[in-house]
């Protein structure tokens, strides 16, 4: 009801306002400037003088768009809301669609409509027998509008009906609706499947119309604001419910675009496309995946190069390619990894390695052979590289190897006497104990210490300062090792101001974790008598206070009874510290102050309890 109020208001007062040029006899001249107008907005726009929505809807929207973010108190207010919106909407669906407020309205408007409004939008925005799909999927306001339809899908389960009743068959014939337009769009994509995966807006329609057919998505795409930082983090997947004929329907499509397998070697937005395609047949059809990994790589091998070398030595120095064989990497199996190693990669690795780009597609497949026979081999090739690595800046590559180390149990000491000699602190074996700080900061040790003496004490006179997230990455990789001796060690050369800046450290506060909570009783309590005086410092710290609270939850009886001793000789500081209250309130200090015995029955069932959790889970 507001919404209708709103346009009919919006319309009165356009009649009021606007009043003909001709009216006061300038006819003539009126034209010929509203023609110049309307050229230099056409060229301005770039469109070709293509149709856009009137200023009077651009505002009766952009307050839609306000309304909406106010909430609603009850449904029904809500679903007439939605109702007069839509029926505003109809009839001009492409216009609302491809205009920048219509659009961004039209998405926040969709999640609140039934299935048969999302339906009938989609139904609109096609045309007849889908005509305008393309148009309106390749806009770059449009896109985003047909990518939020198709989003909808995912509450089909929610649409159906659950128990028999009246009112089943318009439920079906409503889901019905929506899923026969969103064939009918799939339909459109498979006859111009070339154009679309091409295309930078047309592609990503393609690739949420991907998810909904697998039956899973991730969080809606966002627009990237110039100059901001880009996040390549692997979004997290819902799966839902999906109606038959989606499944006959990814299969069909899949089989299109291998037909166009070619465009993902030369063009950014459908190497994109192909690398959703196999991610979601990956999650949701393991055998298809499987034959569309054979026949990506088949086609990816078959390619021409310099004879006696691979194509993929090639390909896995391009931006494109790179980025799907890394896609194929992760998702590969066994025999897969192991052909790609043998037949085209062996004796390559460490030049791949030093490449800028070539670099990470290496790091993925060692990531992903950990699990194998086939990391050993590829651990002997990497290893005699490693200093060139690390001069190149790759530590990506570096921290990967550790923890794949790690993670298969394998190659642990091998490793850790490469990184001693690569950072120069492996002989005289004094330097064993500075390998800490110079693994952090990623530098050798005459950089760190500036000195190119051979003896000395010297690293007692450099405070810690310098430490990098690679180097974090790579010393909380080693802590997982099996024989971690010489990093607790050289954890416990360094001074209590030392590990107070550790502990203070974005980086630096998750490798003092790491280490106190993976070390036995009697190696923590070492470490936690060089932290001693500096435990209020820490509590009062926004990551200091988190380490202090992991190494609480890791501390025996007697170490937290130390701990506590200090922190209460500074009460008021801690109660009044943003930061510290919590830690007060998290250690029960208050108890400790004014009812020991019963804080120490409390602490001594707490320990036991985590005992014996962590022997059920070895």
């Amino acid at each position: 009801m507001v919404a209708k109020v709103g346009g009919d208001e919006l319309q009165k007062e356009g009649a009021r306002k606007r009043r003909h040029p001709a009216e006061d006899g300038g006819k003539e001249d009126w034209k010929k400037k509203r023609g110049e107008q309307e050229k230099g907005r056409a060229m301005a726009q770039g469109d070709g003088g293509r149709k856009r929505l009137d200023a009077l809807s651009v505002g009766y929207f952009r307050r839609v768009g306000e309304r909406l973010s106010e909430g609603f108190e009850e449904d029904e207010e809500r679903e007439m809301f939605v109702e007069n919106v839509l029926a505003e909407v109809k009839d001009k669906a492409s216009l609302v669609a491809t205009d920048r407020t219509g659009s961004i309205t039209l998405q926040r408007l969709l999640p609140l409509a039934s299935p048969e409004q999302v339906g009938e939008v989609l139904a609109e925005l096609g045309g007849e027998q889908g005509a305008r799909f393309k148009e309106v999927s390749c806009d770059r306001c449009g896109g985003h509008v047909v990518e939020s339809v198709l989003r909808q899908m995912s509450r089909w389960e929610e649409f159906s009906p659950k128990d028999p009743s009246s009112e089943e068959d318009d439920e079906v014939e409503s889901t019905g609706t929506l899923e026969t337009q969103l064939l009918s769009l799939s339909q459109v994509v498979r006859n111009n499947s070339a154009e679309f995966i091409r295309h930078v807006h047309g592609s990503h329609v393609v690739r949420t119309l991907l998810h909904v057919l697998g039956g899973c998505l991730g969080p809606p795409r966002t627009e990237a604001r110039p100059g901001s930082k880009e996040h390549r983090v692997t979004p997290a997947l819902t799966d839902f419910e999906i109606p038959t004929s989606f499944w006959y329907e990814l299969k069909s499509l899949t089989e299109t675009l291998m037909e166009n397998i070619n465009l993902s070697v030369t063009d950014g937005a459908a190497s994109a496309v192909f690398q959703t395609m196999l991610t979601v047949c990956h999650r949701k059809r393991p055998k298809l995946c499987k034959q569309l990994l054979k026949r990506t790589m088949e086609y990816l091998t078959s390619r021409s190069s310099a004879p006696g070398i691979s194509p993929l030595l090639v390909f896995l120095k391009d931006q494109t390619t790179s980025r799907l064989i890394d896609t194929i990497i992760q998702l590969g199996h066994k025999s897969l990894l192991r052909d790609l190693y043998k037949n085209h990669l062996k004796g390559n690795l460490v030049d791949l390695a030093l490449h800028p780009i070539a670099n990470f597609p290496i790091q993925r497949l060692t990531a992903a052979s950990a699990k194998y026979k086939l990391f050993l081999r590829l651990f002997d090739e990497l290893v005699e590289g490693v200093e060139s690595v690390l001069a190149a800046g790759h530590m990506g590559v570096i921290v990967q190897l550790a923890e794949s180390c790690a993670e298969s149990g394998e190659k642990q000491d091998k490793m850790m006497r490469c990184l001693l000699n690569s950072f120069h602190c492996a002989e005289p074996g004094s330097r064993h104990v500075c390998c800490l700080p110079l693994f952090m900061s990623l530098l050798t040790y005459e950089v760190y210490y500036q000195s190119d003496a051979t003896e000395g004490s010297t690293q007692k006179e450099v405070p810690l300062t310098s430490i990098c997230y690679h180097g974090s990455r790579l010393v909380q990789a080693l802590a997982k090792f099996k024989e971690r001796s010489h990093l607790l060690s050289s954890l416990r050369t360094l001074s209590p101001a030392d590990l107070l800046t550790m502990a203070s450290d974005p980086s630096g506060s998750h490798v003092l974790q790491a280490l106190i909570t993976t070390s036995g009783d009697k190696g923590r309590g070492k470490i936690l008598k060089r932290l001693e005086g500096q435990y209020v410092q820490m509590a009062c710290s926004k990551l200091g206070s988190r380490v202090l609270e992991a190494v609480w939850n890791s501390a025996s009886v007697s170490q937290r009874q130390s701990i506590a001793q200090e922190l209460v000789s500074s009460e008021s500081k801690l109660r009044s510290d943003q930061f510290a209250r919590h830690v007060w309130a998290k250690f029960a200090l208050s108890h400790f102050v004014h009812r020991r015995a019963h804080w120490q029955e409390i602490q001594t069932g707490e320990c036991k309890k985590r005992k014996l959790f962590s022997d059920l889970l070895e």
